[in-house]
């Protein structure tokens, strides 16, 4: 099996992708009183999968006047016809700032995948996003955004 087309670091969404809205704060911690400067933060969390060969979680997070506070997509894709099984786990995600600026990290992590209780043997390259990188989270994230939009 080959990975499915959105199974891409920022790559365009199925047209048939929703997100899942879910509170940032737990029912437990608003009850409580002890999340009230988050009570009105969302996250919105698009899950895709591909089966045997892995999957996607695109993730939004939103305060209560929609603005986007944080973001990031992730892809993993197993390689089952090599033994051991190959993993690549891609990822970009951090917080976009007030003045539209992007604080996040890049992830690269690739190895075998660990057999019953084995410590992973994972190789794991962190770096900054280029700006085109975070331009393209920012669009995935409008995206997002867009189709999660609450009726009005």
């Amino acid at each position: 099996m080959t990975p499915a087309s959105w199974q891409a670091l920022l790559a365009p969404l199925p047209p048939d992708a929703l997100p899942r809205r879910v509170p940032v704060a737990s029912a437990a911690l608003l009850a409580a009183g002890s999340a009230d400067a988050i009570a009105d933060w969302e996250n919105l969390l698009v899950e895709l999968s591909a089966g045997p060969v892995g999957l996607r979680i695109v993730l939004v997070v939103i305060d209560g006047e929609a603005r986007l506070l944080a973001a990031s997509d992730h892809v993993l894709i197993r390689f089952p016809g090599r033994e051991p099984v190959q993993v690549r786990h891609e990822s970009i995600g951090g917080r976009f700032e007030e003045d539209g600026t992007f604080k996040g990290t890049c992830w690269l992590i690739e190895g075998p995948e660990p057999v019953e209780d084995e410590e992973p043997a994972w190789t794991m390259s962190p770096r900054p996003p280029t700006a085109t990188e975070t331009d393209l989270l920012r669009a995935l994230a409008a995206e997002v955004l867009r189709r999660g939009a609450r009726d009005g």
